[in-house]
């Protein structure tokens, strides 16, 4: 059993008062051990299972989402609990960033290791490609979602993209809302990567769950990985969990708020959680 505290209970994806607050159990509830990283509880898979895992719920036709771990996601769900009830209704919660991982070990959980959005999206599109499951993609700008076509029509020839869409940067009305769904509904891909952005797109999946029969997975800056229009951090970065370094100095004016105010958050509350002084995983300093 994985350690959701240091004294290792079992813990449970959404709280009673999370479920108030629109929560739902139904895609929720893990059935792999996971590890309380502040307040969230991110599962231990790796990235083979958890690529087997998401095609077994795929096909069930039942919809269900995957959200990305990393320090800010977490701080996010740290800060405003619409984020956090978004990915504690997941249906997996996958630890995408070092430091997590790195938590999640400090906290009894040897085994557990990374599952980068970008590594699982390929992984699953080369699965896809070979069984014949659709996709879809969801997000970033027209010139990405032309690029992955372009690649994937290159290196996986077998690839069928069912939907790709990249929507307005502005909040979309009621009528344009439903019309994606519609859309998304009548192409009918068996998988769909999301590539919003954190929190927007752990936020969209949730309050869409319902709506669509596909399972989800937000990716976020993977969309532009994979189309080349964004620098992928180098192995070594990787390796040592510095890509978000990597990525400050290629985009500061986006991104030194993000890393240079929030990672250090991240590593204060890892310390109180490790240290047992942390505030109770339910409590947030304001509601998002």
């Amino acid at each position: 059993m994985s350690a959701s505290t240091p004294e290792n209970p079992a813990c449970a994806r959404l709280s009673e008062g999370d479920q108030a607050d629109g929560g739902s159990m139904t895609n929720g509830a893990s059935a792999y051990s996971s590890v309380r990283v502040i307040s969230l509880d991110v599962d231990v898979l790796d990235l083979e299972t958890a690529a087997n895992e998401v095609i077994k719920l795929s096909k069930e036709g039942n919809g269900g989402y995957a959200s990305f771990i990393n320090a800010h996601s977490t701080i996010e769900a740290h800060l405003h609990k619409s984020h956090a009830i978004a990915v504690r209704g997941s249906t997996l919660v996958l630890p995408d960033g070092a430091p997590v991982v790195w938590m999640q070990k400090l906290l009894g959980e040897r085994s557990a290791g990374r599952v980068r959005a970008n590594d699982l999206m390929i992984r699953l599109c080369e699965i896809a490609a070979e069984r014949g499951i659709p996709v879809g993609f969801y997000g970033s700008s027209p010139a990405v979602i032309d690029a992955i076509r372009n690649r994937a029509a290159r290196e996986l020839p077998g690839l069928k993209i069912h939907y790709a869409y990249s929507p307005p940067y502005r909040p979309l009305g009621t009528e344009e809302h439903e019309q994606v769904l519609a859309e998304i509904l009548a192409s009918g891909p068996q998988l769909l990567f999301v590539g919003l952005g954190c929190p927007k797109q752990e936020r969209w999946m949730h309050e869409n769950r319902g709506s669509l029969d596909t399972f989800m997975l937000g990716v976020g800056v993977s969309l532009d990985y994979y189309a080349g229009e964004v620098a992928e951090a180098p192995p070594g970065f990787r390796s040592l969990g510095l890509e978000w370094f990597y990525r400050l100095l290629h985009e500061p004016g986006r991104l030194w708020r993000r890393y240079l105010l929030l990672n250090p958050y991240f590593i204060f509350l890892s310390l109180l959680q490790l240290l047992g002084l942390e505030r109770k995983p339910n409590s947030w300093r304001r509601s998002g």
